[in-house]
């Protein structure tokens, strides 16, 4: 078995890339950084972004009561969940591009019907960089965060990543790199 550097998931000797991330198994295509956040965004995991700890509702809640969920946290998603499994995410875009003006006769409808199902998790030892990765070819923000049982963990947002570069940056700018 050869572990994908990336992701982490376990494939068969003699794949060429990874069968979960599709990232070369082969490190040789990776251009040097240049600096050290880019080689902190390559080398360092999501664990130290200490994803927070996600807000979840039941998969029967209203539209309206996540929507007031989402308001009160202040908070862009929440976790949908059934007896404890992550079965979706839902979240201000959902608000936007599936519900946009009907909200309000949309609002007493489960948010299991609005809610983008399955959603793509990644592992506390993942990269960041593949976090960024997912989010920017999945076109999402928010990643659930799960241990390895597959229980869910965390979630991490494009904020946060973001948040993280920004640092990187501006250390290297004081240490002159």
């Amino acid at each position: 078995m050869i572990i994908c550097e990336s992701c982490g998931h376990k494939n068969f000797e003699g794949l060429e890339e990874c069968e979960e991330c599709q990232t070369p198994l082969d490190d040789n295509y990776l251009v040097e950084p240049t600096n050290s956040a880019k080689r902190s965004l390559l080398k360092d995991r999501i664990s130290v972004l200490q994803p927070k700890k996600p807000i979840t509702v039941e998969s029967t809640a209203t539209v309206q009561e996540v929507m007031q969920t989402l308001v009160d946290k202040q908070i862009g998603c929440a976790v949908v969940v059934e007896s404890g499994k992550t079965v979706g995410i839902f979240s201000e875009r959902d608000v936007l591009i599936r519900l946009n003006v009907d909200t309000p006769n949309l609002k007493d409808r489960p948010i299991a019907d609005f809610m983008t199902s399955n959603p793509r998790t990644l592992p506390m030892d993942a990269k960041i960089a593949f976090a960024a990765q997912r989010m920017d070819l999945g076109g999402y923000r928010h990643v659930p965060i799960v241990d390895p049982d597959g229980q869910l963990h965390g979630i991490i947002s494009a904020r946060d990543i973001l948040r993280y570069l920004a640092e990187k940056m501006s250390a290297d700018n004081k240490n002159g790199g």
